[in-house]
């Protein structure tokens, strides 16, 4: 059984997930790439081993169940933990607008991916968080889920009104919170990073390369010693 410390990283094959795994890598961590199609996981599995680090692909499809429940299981059997835990996989639906607007199965959608399928990762993950010493949970969260920021009309995102993505990353700090309060006494770090506004496969534009978007989640994973925290760039976030 390896002595490095174990990630799963969702949603690992690309973008910020990708690079995240490639900062864990550096510090000499064992990563798993959770990926909802093993091909591309697998290449970028490689990509990360050509360089020197420890990585692979593991199937993990956050809207199947099946996928959740035997990547758990895997995990369990060759490492017997699970150090941490970065919640990274998400999606958008160009369905989802305003609440007069957005189209009920997009949203619909987007919750289901976006907050209940990270929240039933987590669920399946947490017996081997509790089997590591001092695991640590980043779940991707994005200034648009702030509610604070939200209702005030000089914030920037102010004008992104999509109800689906806002809620489910207001959702999944909901999550963040519960967590942390659950598990304080258990020396498991849980926290909310919105990486900032980068340009990924999801957002087609940002002001961020992916590689930069990575350093805060790849910060907290590594290193985090404050827990039930919202973090972007700039600082802390509200709620």
């Amino acid at each position: 059984m390896t002595q490095k410390r174990i990630a799963l990283v969702t949603g690992g094959n690309k973008g910020i997930g990708l690079e995240t795994a490639r900062k864990l890598g550096e510090a000499g961590v064992h990563v798993l790439l959770g990926s909802r199609d093993p091909a591309r996981g697998d290449n970028a599995a490689k990509t990360l081993v050509e360089a020197g680090f420890g990585a692979e692909c593991i199937h993990l499809d956050l809207d199947n169940a099946q996928s959740i429940a035997a990547a758990a299981e895997s995990i369990r059997e060759r490492f017997g933990r699970l150090d941490i835990l970065v919640n990274n996989a998400g999606i958008f639906d160009f369905g989802d607008a305003a609440p007069g607007k957005a189209a009920l199965d997009a949203v619909r959608r987007v919750m289901e991916v976006n907050f209940i399928g990270t929240l039933a990762v987590t669920q399946a993950m947490l017996p081997l968080l509790r089997a590591a010493p001092g695991a640590r949970i980043v779940n991707l969260s994005s200034s648009m889920g702030s509610l604070t920021e939200n209702g005030d009309p000089d914030a920037p995102y102010y004008a992104q009104r999509f109800i689906g993505y806002n809620a489910s990353k207001a959702s999944l700090n909901m999550l963040t919170i519960q967590l942390h309060e659950e598990l304080k006494d258990e020396g498991i770090k849980v926290n909310s990073v919105s990486p900032g506004f980068v340009k990924t496969d999801l957002t087609g534009y940002g002001e961020l390369t992916p590689e930069e978007g990575a350093r805060l989640p790849a910060e907290y994973a590594l290193s985090a010693d404050v827990s039930g925290c919202f973090v972007e760039p700039n600082g802390i976030t509200p709620w």
